[in-house]
């Protein structure tokens, strides 16, 4: 479903391992002896059993590909590792993808789509001849480490699709578990914020009750494997819907005002974390206060047409910038403190042929032909207005400028660097 067009509202996996096994005692020659499960021992022992995490750190990327335009996927590997970014999900198991991450060490989330959804709700076998071609000729060497099934089914207008979700997720998981996969690659659905029936202030989240028929057994069911929450969550979306009654230095984690929750007396001043907190309180009024939110795609347009409030390059940037350095500190939400906020931006590139208005086609940190289209300190496959010659060019002006507009350049210059060498 297109980003415009969703209901805007405002909005993994952390499995503790199995305790470490006992002294053994043994009896010899009537001497007891102590023995110690080396470490290696003991490892082997909880390798059955351990969950394997799927997101590394807290920022990732969504690289979509309905274009004609970019890089193939061996280019693509390349950028990502240049960019240092680990994390990277993709909207369906393209085999030529999945030969070029093959030793890559990066982390992919492959997925099952819409039009998958159906025939493997109402087939076991389907579930299994999927995992077959897609995840048996590449797993491990291409790193996959989660399996999302179906993207924003629920909300939509398709009730057999909506029907046929839990299904689906669960013969996926039934083939995992036979092929010895299930602790190995996580399994989860993203949902749109059109799942909640209010979200402001925070606290007053729930979910849509005609949705709960469907949300249910997908919650029991993700309660008992461990997964996150996944949820798209779109600040612009929120800002262009209403840019009269909205900060947008709210939506771009800028100084502002902010809001207070009365009931947690909690004050959020970015839009972000206001929408996390939001799928949190929809959990635990539903009845799960332990599972984890995971943003599944969040981010800002480049460019949109005359009636998309915001969509231009300076905001794409500041909320791009601003939310990773907020990831970069590795800390969670004002209800959640506990609970490290994970995200994967959307998107990785520009792409030429979705359909919709403007907006579309301009969420891409990256233009098609690898170079930047959103600066925040990464290096494209080739140059571009982020080149080092723009850099001196940007320093000779602020010298011009004066010694103040000097010194405020190369405090910006240090902090994009320093973040970007952190967060690698």
């Amino acid at each position: 479903m297109p980003r415009t067009a969703r209901k805007v509202r405002v909005l993994l996996l952390s499995s503790p391992p199995p305790p470490p096994s006992p002294p053994v005692m043994l009896r010899r020659g009537g001497v007891v002896l102590l023995v110690v499960v080396v470490v290696l021992g003991l490892l082997a022992a909880r390798c059955d059993g351990k969950k394997v995490s799927s997101f590394v750190g807290t920022y990732g990327v969504n690289y979509g590909r309905i274009a004609d335009n970019l890089p193939p996927p061996t280019e693509v590997v390349k950028l990502l590792r240049m960019a240092r970014i680990k994390n990277v999900k993709i909207y369906d198991a393209d085999h030529t993808v999945l030969d070029a991450f093959r030793g890559s060490g990066l982390n992919l989330v492959i997925a099952v789509t819409n039009g998958e959804v159906k025939d493997i709700a109402a087939s076991p076998a389907k579930a299994m001849d999927w995992l077959n071609e897609n995840v048996q000729p590449y797993y491990p060497s291409t790193r996959i480490v989660g399996i999302t099934v179906g993207n924003e089914v629920l909300g939509g207008a398709d009730a057999g699709l909506a029907e046929a979700l839990i299904g689906a997720v669960v013969n996926i998981h039934d083939a995992l578990k036979m092929l010895g996969l299930a602790t190995k690659i996580e399994l989860t659905t993203p949902h749109s914020e059109a799942v909640f029936a209010n979200s402001y202030p925070p606290s007053a989240c729930v979910f849509r009750d005609d949705l709960m028929v469907y949300l249910k057994p997908l919650l029991d069911f993700f309660s008992k494997t461990g997964a996150p929450f996944y949820v798209n969550a779109y600040p612009f979306l929120a800002y262009m819907s209403d840019p009269a009654h909205i900060d947008v230095n709210y939506a771009l984690f800028k100084p502002n005002a902010g809001i207070y929750d009365a009931k947690t007396r909690l004050r959020y001043d970015n839009m972000f974390e206001a929408q996390v907190d939001a799928a949190y309180f929809a959990l635990e009024a539903a009845g799960y206060p332990e599972m984890e939110v995971r943003v599944a795609e969040t981010g800002w347009a480049s460019a949109g047409d005359a009636t998309e409030a915001g969509a231009d390059p300076a905001n794409a940037r500041a909320y791009n910038f601003n939310l990773r350095k907020r990831l970069f500190l590795r800390k969670g939400t004002p209800y959640r403190p506990g609970r490290v906020a994970k995200a994967y931006i959307f998107a990785l590139f520009n792409e030429n042929l979705k359909p919709g208005p403007t907006t579309e086609r301009h969420y891409g940190l990256f233009k098609p032909d690898g170079s930047v289209s959103i600066d925040l300190g990464f290096k494209g496959l080739v140059p571009s207005s982020s080149s080092p010659s723009s850099s001196i060019i940007s320093f000779k002006r602020a010298r011009e400028r004066g010694w103040m507009a000097l010194v405020q350049y190369s405090a910006t210059l240090l902090s994009c660097t320093f973040i970007f060498l952190v967060l690698s």
